[in-house]
């Protein structure tokens, strides 16, 4: 069997943003991966699911940003499973699914910050190699050094986008043009979300 090395790309993606496609295909290249896979959350436990769209519109506005890149896949298995969303139990079931794929966590430094706080934290280092997604002026956080030498810098340009700032953009009647592909801007404009 053929062993593929698969970047996982967990989060809210609510919305996704070209931010979101813009790392995720520089980490690809940059690493050599097979595939990336985004995988959406159902609940992030470190930060609640209040005023996120359902699940259902962020899977669509994943698959219209996504469409055209053959090496993009989204991955429901957080959505499937429901309830809150470890990290560990994502690496565990896919790594089950496919054995003999070698796992790539995707994190932004801001979350290796907290990363000592996450369930099983030393099982998702043996589950997949950590890859932290660094801005041009970035620095290590304060962190164990044993961390330290676990991860795997991973040099991406800095888009300033984010998801919050695109959602309180909708909310005020700004535009989003840009910031997202045109699909998910027209899906977020004919379904009202986020107003």
């Amino acid at each position: 069997m053929i062993r593929m090395k698969v970047g996982v790309f967990g989060g809210t993606f609510d919305p996704p943003h070209i931010g979101h496609l813009i790392v995720a295909e520089h980490a690809r290249e940059h690493l050599r991966l097979g595939k990336i896979l985004f995988v959406p959350a159902s609940i992030p436990p470190h930060k609640g699911m209040k005023g996120t769209a359902e699940p259902h519109h962020r899977i669509e506005m994943l698959q219209m940003s996504v469409k055209g890149n053959r090496y993009f896949e989204i991955s429901d298995i957080e959505l499937q499973r429901g309830g809150i969303s470890y990290t560990v139990d994502t690496l565990r079931q896919l790594q089950s699914a496919s054995p003999n794929d070698e796992l790539f966590l995707l994190l932004g430094m801001d979350m290796l910050i907290e990363f000592h706080t996450w369930r099983s934290p030393q099982e998702i280092l043996d589950l997949a190699e950590v890859v932290v997604l660094t801005r041009p002026d970035f620095r290590m956080p304060e962190m164990d050094r044993s961390l330290q030498r676990r991860v795997t810098v991973c040099r991406v340009p800095e888009i300033g986008v984010s998801s919050s700032e695109i959602r309180r953009r909708v909310k005020e009647g700004r535009s989003i043009h840009y910031m997202v592909v045109p699909a998910v801007e027209a899906h977020i404009q004919r379904h009202g979300l986020y107003r």
